[in-house]
């Protein structure tokens, strides 16, 4: 039986010298493989053309390039697209492309199902189906279509990014790397529900925007809507915020679906107001999109405009996301390949 290559895609700098010495190659081998994966976007070994052929060989015996091409792609009415991305052990990742006038932001994966079980996520319904690799990330990114076109990236879709740390952090290191893609850390925003000494962790690593999912500041309501509140509480993640400076480049946003008669009352605003005094951030409100078997539903629009008025006025600049995607279930919340799942496996 012929032995699973081993993927460049997702390796660090060192890493692919490291290869390249294992091979007997020079070790400026290593940073020419650097430039082919990520500045190239190379599919193949071969395509390295300034690696001698016995080199290639030689690399191509044991190692792959990692990418994968998307399996499926839904289009929205509004120009979003939903991709079908396989993963190395055989399951599958949605990953959202959102274009928006002059900017095009891409929502990445970093796990396949979630173990949060938020009660508004159709992810979390899905339950876990494992992490992705370094590679699996990057190839969302690798291999998009609209690759060129992306200004953005958050690590909104399924998952929890801070439930895969190293994998995340291995990521965010090669796009921001000078041998990687070299972008800005103010492009990449990464969410979290919010884990104990993961998010610390995260913040003193990377240099990354930071996205909290608040979605209630009241604690027994929080619990209901995410179990996860009851191992590290928002007003515990809150006074860890505190302890970093947002007021420059990193930008700390707190994203808060709306549901309507639950958590859009004035008791609600004022809670937020309380809990978030004198800290540099934003609030995010999203309209939610309603899932089966589910008793929450969205707030109208009269409502959200009233809560982002009363936080805007309260010093707490907040923003209503506008909803994307929601005819192919790309949409915040929304994202779920459980079927395709249960369809591969027959």
């Amino acid at each position: 039986m012929e032995t699973a290559k081993k993927y460049l895609l997702g390796m660090t700098l060192g890493e692919l010298k490291e290869v390249a010495k294992s091979l007997g190659m020079p070790a400026f081998t290593g940073g020419q493989m650097a430039k082919w994966l990520y500045c190239q976007h190379v599919r193949s070994i071969d395509e390295m053309t300034n690696i001698s052929k016995a080199n290639r060989k030689k690399l191509a015996a044991e190692y792959a390039i990692g990418c994968k091409e998307p399996i499926d792609a839904q289009h929205s009415k509004d120009g979003t697209i939903k991709y079908l991305f396989p993963t190395d052990s055989g399951k599958f990742v949605e990953t959202v492309y959102i274009p928006e006038d002059d900017r095009a932001t891409l929502c990445v994966s970093s796990q396949v199902g979630c173990k949060m079980n938020c009660l508004f996520c159709q992810t979390g319904k899905q339950g876990f189906e494992g992490s992705l690799t370094a590679a699996d990330i990057l190839n969302q990114i690798h291999s998009l279509p609209e690759r060129d076109k992306l200004t953005n990236i958050v690590f909104m879709g399924q998952g929890e990014p801070m439930d895969n740390l190293d994998n995340v952090l291995r990521t965010t290191e090669i796009m921001t790397a000078e041998y990687g893609y070299a972008w800005s850390p103010k492009r990449i925003t990464v969410s979290s529900v919010g884990i104990k000494d993961k998010l610390r962790r995260f913040l003193e690593e990377s240099d990354c925007h930071v996205a909290i999912s608040m979605h209630s500041p009241l604690h027994e309501q929080r619990a209901e809507l995410m179990p996860a509140e009851r191992g590290m509480p928002i007003e515990s993640i809150v006074e860890l915020l505190r302890n970093y400076d947002f007021s420059h480049q990193r930008r700390l946003s707190f994203e808060y679906i709306v549901f309507g008669g639950v958590n859009d009352t004035p008791e609600h605003a004022k809670s937020i107001v309380r809990l978030l005094k004198g800290l540099d951030c934003r609030i995010n409100l999203i309209r939610f999109h309603p899932i089966p078997d589910i008793p929450l539903h969205g707030a109208d629009d009269q409502k959200m405009e009233s809560f982002r008025n009363y936080l805007t006025g309260h010093g707490i600049f907040t923003t209503i996301r506008a909803s994307r995607g929601q005819d192919i279930y790309a949409a915040c919340g929304l994202l779920s390949t459980a079927k395709k799942i249960a369809d591969a496996r027959r």
